[in-house]
């Protein structure tokens, strides 16, 4: 299964790194309509032991896929079918959108990292809707003897909603897709919708949570859970607010990272990193900064949240390492375009052997 890497060497590492993505997913989800995926469902499905529990549902694993890789809602049956826990679809806009202009999505092989400036392309609220209706019922068919995997719908701002309207742009999302997710994140970090990171401040951000989880709650009838996505760039006084306020509001938890503006900790050649221009970089440089936030957030609202650490997770030894740091479900996703297909896999087989092994 460690063949994947010579595959990216040979075929998609001299490819525009969107295409790529384009090609390897078309080919996950085609694979998932054949017999081979209906193996790969049983081959890599996570040992019952790892099942974990966050905001009140129950997560086959606790490892997931975080938002960036399935934008539209299109591959949540074969994702799940390679051993993600869960898989957050998104970020999703009340309005459809292109994104910015291609090129827009680079990899600095070097340092096993990517910097995107997708600018949430996607399809809009009312059309990702019915394809997650539809994917959460098969799941629930494909699952009915286990737990299934959870879905989850990360929401953002549309770009070309002034901030002023920022509030009421988010609320279109949390109304058609609460009812299809089993949690919505908040994402008021991402670096490529021009002001969004200013909703990140507590007076812009306690009005925009509010509306969303009482919008949420109402269009799903029932509780929906609710988490903020924070960027690693905030000072540790921002970080403390941000957590204060969400044991204030009582939201169910926090995602902690998403991607970094700062070029800091490369081995790429830094004028290759500058032709590369503005974008978010996420993946293994970010490891270190991702742990920090994650190691103060949970300092700061102690066990009343769950936090979803992201940021640099490449082997089975990174996501026990934020578990140990005071994780309660750990995402990845750059690690997924430089591991392969079997990635999640070879994660759950390592979280299972670890707890497994004694302690010394």
């Amino acid at each position: 299964m460690r063949f994947y890497p010579t595959f990216f060497r040979i075929v998609f590492s001299g490819m525009d790194a969107e295409r790529a993505h384009r090609i390897g997913f078309g080919l996950i989800r085609a694979v998932d309509l054949t017999p081979v995926g209906w193996a790969l469902r049983r081959l890599c499905a996570p040992d019952p032991s790892l099942a974990t529990t966050a905001f009140g549902v129950e997560f086959p694993s606790p490892f997931g896929l975080a938002a960036g890789f399935d934008k539209g809602g299109k591959g949540v049956l074969a994702l799940t079918a390679l051993g993600f826990g869960h898989v957050e679809i998104g970020t999703i806009t009340g309005q459809a959108q292109p994104g910015n202009p291609a090129p827009r999505l680079f990899r600095l092989v070097e340092d096993r990292a990517v910097i995107n400036r997708m600018g949430f392309n996607n399809d809009g609220a009312a059309a990702v809707a019915p394809r997650l209706r539809a994917a959460r019922s098969r799941l629930a068919h494909r699952y009915r003897s286990r737990p299934r995997p959870v879905v989850g719908v990360n929401i953002g701002k549309t770009k070309k909603v002034d901030l002023v309207d920022a509030v009421a742009d988010y609320l279109v999302s949390a109304e058609q897709l609460a009812a299809v997710a089993d949690y919505l994140v908040v994402n008021v970090s991402s670096p490529n919708t021009p002001g969004l990171r200013l909703l990140q401040s507590v007076e812009s951000l306690r009005p925009l949570l509010e509306a969303v989880r009482s919008t949420a709650d109402a269009a799903a009838g029932r509780h929906v859970p609710l988490l903020v996505k924070i960027a690693p760039d905030l000072t540790d006084q921002d970080i403390d607010d941000v957590g204060a306020l969400a044991l204030a509001l009582g939201l169910d938890g926090i995602v902690a990272t998403n991607t970094t503006i700062t070029r800091e900790n490369l081995v790429t050649d830094p004028e290759d990193v500058m032709a590369k221009g503005v974008g978010g970089l996420s993946g293994a440089p970010l490891k270190a900064r991702a742990l920090e936030v994650l190691t103060r957030l949970r300092s700061a609202v102690g066990d009343q949240l769950a936090i979803i650490a992201v940021g640099g997770i490449e082997t089975p030894g990174d996501v026990l390492e934020r578990l140990d740091a005071g994780a309660t479900l750990v995402q990845g996703y750059t690690g997924f375009l430089y591991e392969g297909p079997f990635w999640a896999y070879r994660i759950n087989r390592g979280l299972l052997r670890a707890r497994r092994t004694p302690a010394a």
